[in-house]
């Protein structure tokens, strides 16, 4: 249909339209785009009607002779009688024309064969008509609606997604990363709504011939990229703030949630002057403007000047959402911040340096919390988090390098991923502690500073900070950034380093290979070597804070890992700790002897003499090595079963996050009865410690003890330890028997996701039906996630799969972005895993065209079933599955790979492993 609309119009004013021969996935180089204008007229009056309209001249610069201009354009009517083209750097306008239009679908690529030859030097204004349905897809240009409670109606509003590829869908442009240019954006729409966009407005004027319609034309912006243009038409309200140096701040929202705006319009500007400090640049616009959409996919967008939010991401309110909820809050609004410098003032050259953008963000967004809130004592709980991620996903072979080939717009989407997030993070911060602060800030100013308003690739960022670094002494002069970090940003996967001590000579030696979690590949034959910082510490010296490397695990020119020998060691009664504070992205296996005593001083009254970075690090190293055979259950369980004494945080997430995945397969087998009663015996001592789930939180000092408490009460009620489970049901039937409970809600907020789940549990018809009526009535999107999860805590079967059926019905109560969400919480569900899994493969094909066009969405019901499939018979058939399914798992490849070869590392572990853990198990407990 697009394809025939662009032929039908080409047509009736003479032009040929055809497919190109041009399939080169880049854009050709002969030309430039300088400066866009842009005018739009959005129509929306007919919701269900709403279309856009609009005018694009586009400011070329001409580097080589060249007879065509190509550049994107998708699903949009391009009335091709009102395409001109002419010379403007001439003292009089020279006009030239387009002869003929080709496209080609593949890379939306939209040709125009020019009458006469455009030469270098010159510089041409090409002006271009268009219009679109403005469609509810969520992505390009698009709607969004929410309900005024007040005049009981659905109200529309406008926004757009560009990112990766969709400012396409938008209007005609050269639509990669290294095209910069600026924009002038000029937007129509009916006066009785706002309009924002990158910049401040600079004249408001009626329109020329529609009624009470008015044109606002913002001012030129910095030359950007064309996925971070945003424009919004909307009826919100906003909440003002203040930069120091002036620039207005607001963060906008739907008028009945503007109060959930006051923690993120306080938050925002304190972390945008720590960036200014940070890296030595100010702002560089006169205003920033954050909104909340009521339909988006993404969690955030870093547009510039105007960020976009999910609600559930921006909005904050102190009586309906957990410490948790702020947190994320607070971590999302950092994460695009940072952005508005790494990504927006510099960016990367191509989708294959994604990281540069998402992998910087991710770390200085880890800096930036903790410098607004160094109360929450975040740093290191986000970096141990950024690295327990990339440690699962970078220990598949099919895995992939942080900067890689790129060469599709399915392959751009497939590459946010966890490798370019987490991984790019952690090899960052491995950097910075390795450099020292000095030598890593320098390093950047510089690289911003040499790369502002232009595109840049990562061996850029390695000469920036290979020439800091050297001047500062902080590296030694035959070292240089490239080599080191090379090592980890082009080849996949990270290095286990085992360590085999000599106790009568004090020495160990070091060897290195790549960290696989299937069994059944050689990881001689995956190779790699990896530049590697060794920090480390002993029993008797415990210098945990020192991360500096002691010394380097170096790689040959040809790629081989080179022998280290580590000198000076103690004796046989005193342990070694490598990677302090887990300052680099690797596991660290020790000789029996050194897990031995490692064990008896976690078993100890000493056992907080170990770091609890390094605790945590211990307890996540032994417990994969235990999953792929490299030590054994009864040695994994001796190091976590110290948790009885543990009472931070981290130690407890990160063994939690690992029992998890065991508990989703051991659930299914006969030997679950010993680890339910292990688990007790961890979590008894500090349920008891905490007072359970009793409300003590206002007496709570650190903020992360009440993330401990939450965390370890859903655990406790999860099985049924002490009061747990007859507590939380006492509190929800008060909060039943209240006569207002949209209003009232006795549940203290930080455990109604423990308490709801619970009660819905253990709870009949009419428990579901009462929570499922307060998710009607909710106004807080955290609030409603917290609810849908809850309620797919039921343990009956029709009313998960009606939950199911409502999640991927478009015209439900459920939002389309919220799907996901759903079915992952249905899915882990013990009584919902099979139920959701039938429901996948029965409805795959309607599910990929529910989120047409954007199937990566799909990748997102993976993970709650290959998490949980550990049988061959049931990994065969899914296998098989995705085979006759090819369709639905179109730009899915490397997700679809990887849930199976996840499956596969489950069957080996059953297979393997089983008999060991269940007799281990039973010891412990």
């Amino acid at each position: 249909m697009r394809w025939f609309l662009l032929i039908a119009v080409a047509s009736a004013v003479g032009l040929a339209c055809c497919d190109s021969n041009y399939n080169h996935y880049r854009l050709p180089t002969a030309i430039r785009p300088q400066k866009y204008q842009l005018s739009i007229l959005t129509l929306m009056e007919k919701p269900e009607e709403s279309t856009f309209n609009g005018t694009v001249k586009i400011v070329i610069e001409v580097l080589e002779n060249t007879s065509n201009i190509t550049l994107h354009s998708k699903d949009l009517n391009i009335d091709e009688s009102q395409t001109t083209l002419s010379q403007v750097n001439s003292a009089e306008k020279q006009d030239n024309c387009v002869s003929s239009t080709e496209v080609n679908p593949n890379h939306d690529y939209y040709i125009l064969n020019t009458c006469q030859e455009l030469v270098a030097g010159n510089v041409y204004q090409l002006t271009m008509s268009f219009s679109a349905d403005l469609k509810a897809l969520l992505e390009g240009y698009y709607r969004s609606s929410y309900e005024d409670p007040g005049a009981n109606e659905t109200r529309w509003i406008t926004i757009t997604q560009f990112e990766p590829a969709a400012a396409r869908l938008a209007f005609p442009c050269f639509d990669e990363p290294n095209y910069k240019a600026t924009f002038v954006v000029t937007l129509g729409h009916h006066k009785k709504y706002n309009s924002l966009s990158n910049m401040p407005v600079k004249e408001t004027k009626p329109h020329e011939s529609l009624p009470d319609y008015v044109w606002t034309e913002f001012e030129e912006s910095v030359p950007m990229s064309t996925y971070l243009v945003a424009y919004s038409i909307n009826d919100f309200s906003f909440k003002p703030s203040t930069l120091p140096n002036g620039a207005l701040f607001r963060t906008w929202a739907r008028p009945n949630a503007i109060d959930q705006c006051v923690y993120a319009s306080e938050f925002g500007p304190k972390v945008l002057q720590y960036y200014e400090e940070l890296f030595g640049i100010k702002f560089p616009l006169p205003k920033m403007d954050q909104i909340a959409v009521p339909d988006f996919f993404a969690g955030a967008m870093e547009n510039w000047g105007l960020v976009t939010y999910r609600e559930s991401a921006l909005l904050y309110s102190p009586e309906y959402s957990a410490l948790d909820d702020k947190q994320h809050t607070a971590e999302v609004l950092a994460h695009e911040l940072a952005h508005q410098w790494f990504g927006n003032l510099v960016t990367m050259k191509w989708w294959t340096d994604l990281w540069l953008n998402e992998g910087f963000a991710t770390y200085v967004a880890t800096l930036g919390l903790a410098n607004v809130h160094p109360e929450w004592r975040s740093l290191d709980k986000e970096s141990v988090s950024n690295l327990l991620t990339l440690f699962r996903k970078d220990s598949l072979e099919s895995s992939h390098p942080i900067s890689r080939p790129i060469q599709l717009v399915s392959q751009i989407f497939e590459n946010f991923d966890a490798i370019a997030y987490e991984k790019g993070s952690s090899v960052l911060r491995m950097m910075h502690l390795f450099l020292g602060e000095e030598a890593f800030r320098s390093g950047l100013k510089a690289y911003l500073q040499m790369y502002k308003y232009k595109n840049a690739e990562q061996d850029n960022l390695w000469e920036s900070l290979t020439q800091a670094a050297h001047k500062n002494g902080a590296l030694p002069k035959d070292f240089d950034i490239k080599t080191i970090m090379d090592s980890w940003t082009l080849q996949t996967g990270y290095p286990v380093i085992n360590v085999t001590r000599d106790y009568a000579a004090g020495k160990a030696e070091l060897t290195q290979e790549r960290y696989l979690l299937n069994t059944e590949v050689s990881r001689s034959h995956n190779g790699g070597c990896w530049w590697v910082p060794l920090s480390y510490t002993t029993q008797s010296k415990l210098d945990f804070n020192n991360t500096s490397p002691e010394d380097w695990l170096e790689c040959s020119k040809d790629g081989q890992s080179l022998p280290k020998t580590i000198e000076k060691l103690p004796g046989a009664d005193q342990w070694v700790i490598f990677n302090t504070k887990l300052s680099a992205p690797y596991k660290v296996n020790y000789d029996a002897q050194n897990w031995k005593l490692l064990i008896q001083t976690l078993n100890s009254k000493d056992f907080e003499s170990i770091h609890l970075v390094n605790r945590a690090q211990l307890i996540d190293d032994v417990l994969y090595f235990a999953w792929t055979g490299e030590q054994d259950y009864e040695t994994a369980l001796g190091v976590i079963e110290y948790l009885r004494r543990e009472r931070e945080l981290l130690p407890w997430r990160v063994a939690l996050d690992n029992l998890k995945l065991l508990n989703r397969i051991v659930r299914q087998t006969p030997n679950y009865g010993s680890f339910k009663r292990f688990v007790k015996k961890l979590i008894t001592p500090i349920y008891e410690d905490l007072n359970g789930i009793n409300d003590t939180f206002s007496s709570i000092q650190e903020k992360d003890q009440i993330l401990l408490k939450t965390t370890v009460g859903t655990w406790a009620c999860g099985y049924q330890v002490l009061d747990c489970v007859p507590r939380a049901v006492d509190y929800f039937r008060q909060w039943q028997t209240d006569p207002n409970p949209d209003e009232n809600n006795p549940v203290p907020i930080d455990i109604r996701n423990i308490v709801y789940c619970t009660a819905i549990e253990h709870g009949s018809d009419d428990d579901w039906e009462f929570l499922w009526s307060r998710y009607l009535k909710a106004n807080v999107a955290s609030e409603k996630l917290t609810i849908l999860d809850a309620l797919s805590c039921s343990q009956e079967v029709w009313l998960l799969q009606r939950l199911l059926d409502m999640s991927f019905d478009p015209k439900g109560d459920i939002r389309k972005q919220n799907s996901a969400w759903v079915f992952t919480s249905v899915a882990t569900n013990e009584v919902g895993f099979l139920l959701a899994r039938k429901y996948f493969m029965d409805n795959v094909e309607s599910i990929y065209k529910f989120y047409h066009p954007l199937p990566k969405v799909v990748s997102r019901l993976l993970p709650p079933l290959y998490e949980q499939i550990f049988n061959r018979n049931d990994y065969n058939e899914f296998k098989d599955f995705v085979a006759h399914s090819r369709e639905s798992f179109k730009g899915l490849e490397q997700a679809t790979q990887q849930a199976l070869e996840i499956m596969l590392t489950n069957v080996q572990w059953n297979e393997r492993n089983y008999a060991n853990f269940s007799s281990a198990i039973r010891e412990f407990h």
